[in-house]
């Protein structure tokens, strides 16, 4: 069994506006935001964690990419779109990927 876990994360105060959160077999989400929630100025930026498992790796990446396509949080910026671009990395498809991963695969420090 193949586990992913993605924590979708913002960096402002704001509210959420409009939520949709994936489900299914295999997704599991973890979080205290719905619609209408204000990120108080005291806050973990992880607003939410995204776990999906598959018999096979390709089947775990499968799912995750179709969770975060399907999250939708409005009214604050997040890392979605970012952790999408991880998912469709062909290095972190093969597994080919260390604690240097996101500086050599995307120019951060």
């Amino acid at each position: 069994m193949q586990k992913i876990q993605r924590k979708i994360l913002d960096h402002v105060l704001g509210e959420i506006k409009g939520l949709n959160l994936p489900g299914g077999n295999g997704v599991r989400v973890d979080t205290a935001m719905y619609t209408g929630y204000i990120i108080p100025p005291m806050y973990d930026s992880m607003i939410a964690k995204l776990i999906v498992h598959g018999s096979t790796r390709e089947e775990a990446i499968a799912k995750m990419r179709r969770t975060l396509e399907e999250c939708v949080v409005d009214g604050i910026d997040t890392n979605i779109d970012f952790l999408l671009k991880i998912i469709e990395n062909e290095n972190f498809q093969k597994g080919n990927f260390d604690t240097s991963f996101i500086a050599k695969e995307f120019g951060m420090q």
